[in-house]
């Protein structure tokens, strides 16, 4: 008996140990799969190994990946899930991808956990930073939706279509749709046979006929796609693995990558077909872009000194037909994520996708204007166009407001298809100012106070009064950049002000105001800047204008004056002690008398004010000449003054 349990206990180690060799094998055979890029292939052996009760860690993520790096993020999620429960602190860009994936199942409440992970776990990384910058954004992309109408471009395919220009009446996009008799290579990432160019005439009503190819000349029998063409159509730029004369070209590691081609129309064929010279064997150049003049080329590449796993860069093009240097488009634009399939309209916005910026999953479509400094914050242009699955390779015309985007959402013919969209209402940066003004002892919000919106040289541009709650909103829209004023009035209550800058972002800035009771009695030959908790009125050195800090508080003093019409004031104005006593004693009236002329030009009757200039007679302090004082010291004696004569 013993001797057949020792027998059952070596068949069974020798069994499980054969077991475990052959798995292995399967392993490094999927691991062979997936570092080559033959995605769906690893997928198949790396699903039928956890089938058969082997998993670990490695496996899972390269499992997960190749869902994800094919762009099919529900069934990746399902394996990052897998692997978050078998590790619980796994890189910091799992954190990411499984938060996308999160987004594309809908559970955004998770998704924020593993984005407040992951932004913890890599701090500089500008996607972590996006998010803890604006966590409420899925609030500003509900406020971007229901701006367009979308429906199949009805010319779709089982395959890949993607990727539409304009050309000559046609839209031209990428097809990998099977055709009759004709034999197609198979792109071993996909399993699907590489892309072509097609043609698709456009209607009267919009529609699109039957696509026929386009241009088999410049067809290689591997992937052509993402067409642009210049103004002329005499010239066009597409992206085309790297092949050349017949041959294609490897990276050191055995990688095929993507290229800028171009081509010119001559005697009805597309001729001459070349590749750009800022191309590279080593990493990828793509998506091509034309500025509206012809003179700017975007692209996206993952070429070396990019932010992220792609970025968009630009060149200018020459008028001799060569180009800069490539110039990425900086951190406004481009993340540690990818960024891709840039199109520019014929208004100079920028539309791109990414997966960086915050986004509803997967690669978004984000729109950018391009302001006098360079692009401006990209705004997500929000569903229907956005969803959970990628969206990409957006583009339109303004005049018509009708274009074209692509996607690998549910309910298409194929792995990507190409929708019509028209532009119902335009996508701006609106943004604008509201608030809450509240009594500053008991947080009440207060009714029918008074408020002023001031530009940044105290202009007024719009005036507002609080509703029953304090609440109250502005309509005029902030320029980026811009800083404003919000003045706060009431009877009874000091006058208060807030400023505020614009960022340019879409929506509104918050400016809550609390205003603080009049507790102090007035009493004549009093200062009323004591009275009412007001700042003393300074000047600048050796000037007589008046500060834009001062002139907020000299409002405050005009209010009051206002509120008490009876009362007369006298303009008290001093110097600090450098320079002669003479020259102060005049500069002193200058200053009196701009104050004077300040208050005249906003309301205040001449008859109720004075203005006299003491010079450096009365000092502060003891900062008199041939003491040694700092500035802010000096500053204290450069002031002025404004003491109640009459009330009543």
């Amino acid at each position: 008996m013993k001797k057949i349990t020792l027998v059952m206990t070596i068949w069974l180690s020798v069994f499980f140990t054969l077991s475990a060799v052959a798995q292995q094998r399967k392993v490094a055979k999927a691991d062979k799969l997936y570092d080559d890029f033959a995605y769906i292939d690893a997928i198949t052996v790396y699903e039928n190994i956890v089938a058969k009760g082997y998993s670990s860690p490695d496996l899972l993520k390269k499992l997960a990946n190749a869902y994800y790096f094919n762009a099919e993020f529900q069934k990746a999620n399902k394996w990052y899930t897998e692997l978050f429960a078998l590790v619980e602190e796994p890189e910091p860009e799992y954190f990411y991808r499984y938060s996308q994936t999160l987004k594309s199942i809908g559970d955004y409440e998770k998704s924020a956990q593993m984005m407040d992970r992951f932004s913890k776990k890599n701090a500089i990384d500008a996607r972590g930073r996006l998010y803890e910058g604006d966590k409420d954004y899925l609030s500003a992309i509900l406020d971007n939706s229901g701006r367009y109408s979308i429906e199949s471009a009805g010319i779709n395919s089982e395959g890949q279509d993607y990727g539409t220009a304009f050309y000559k009446g046609s839209l031209i996009f990428a097809s990998s749709r099977e055709e009759k008799g004709a034999a197609k290579r198979i792109d071993r990432w996909t399993e699907l046979p590489f892309t072509n160019l097609y043609a698709s005439k456009v209607r009267s009503d919009g529609t699109l006929e039957a696509p026929e190819r386009f241009a088999n000349e410049i067809s290689s029998g591997f992937h052509e796609a993402t067409p642009a063409f210049t103004q002329d159509g005499k010239t066009i730029y597409f992206t085309r693995n790297n092949y050349n004369n017949g041959k294609n070209g490897r990276s050191k590691d055995r990688r095929i990558v993507l290229k800028i081609y171009k081509a010119t129309f001559e005697d009805e064929k597309w001729r001459d077909v070349t590749e750009l010279p800022f191309n590279n064997d080593e990493f990828n150049t793509a998506h091509p872009a034309l500025s509206p003049d012809d003179k700017t080329l975007y692209f996206a590449s993952d070429r070396p000194g990019s932010i992220g796993q792609s970025d968009i860069y630009k060149v200018s093009i020459n008028a001799d037909g060569t180009f800069s240097k490539p110039e990425n488009l900086g951190k406004e634009i481009n993340t540690e994520g990818k960024e891709t399939f840039p199109f520019i309209s014929d208004e100079n916005e920028l539309y791109f996708a990414s997966d960086g910026h915050p986004g509803l999953g997967g690669l978004d479509i984000f729109r950018s204007k391009m302001g006098e400094n360079g692009f401006e914050k990209p705004q997500n242009v929000g569903t229907p166009v956005n969803g959970g699955q990628d969206d990409f390779a957006f583009m339109i015309d303004t005049k018509s407001q009708g274009g074209f985007f692509s996607s690998n959402r549910n309910g298409g013919m194929g792995y990507d298809d190409i929708y019509r969209l028209k532009e119902n209402r335009k996508l701006e940066n609106e943004q604008f100012v509201e608030g809450h003004v509240s009594d500053s002892i008991n947080d009440k919000g207060l009714e029918n106070v008074k408020l002023g919106l001031f530009d940044d040289k105290f202009k007024l541009l719009e005036e507002a009064v609080t509703d029953r709650k304090g609440n109250y909103i502005f309509k005029t829209k902030l320029q980026k950049g811009k800083r404003y004023h919000i003045r706060a009035e009431k009877k009874d209550y000091l006058t208060d002000e807030k400023s505020v800058e614009s960022d340019g972002s879409n929506g509104f800035v918050e400016v809550d105001i609390a205003l603080q009771k009049r507790i102090t009695e007035i009493r004549e030959k009093g200062n009323i800047a004591d009275a009412f908790g007001i700042r003393d009125i300074y000047f600048d050195f050796d000037e007589a204008s008046i500060r834009p800090d001062a002139a907020l508080d000299l409002e405050k003093i005009i209010d009051v004056m206002r509120q008490y019409p009876a009362m007369t004031v006298a303009i008290r104005c001093h110097t600090d002690s450098r320079g002669t006593r003479e020259y102060n004693l005049k500069l002193s009236q200058r200053r009196a008398d701009a104050v004077k002329r300040y208050m005249i030009d906003h309301g205040i009757d001449s008859s109720r004010l004075s203005a006299k200039g003491y010079g450096e007679t009365q000092l502060r302090n003891g900062c008199s000449d041939g003491v040694e004082c700092t500035d802010r010291e000096h500053e204290i004696n450069r002031r002025s003054e404004f003491v109640i004569l009459k009330i009543k």
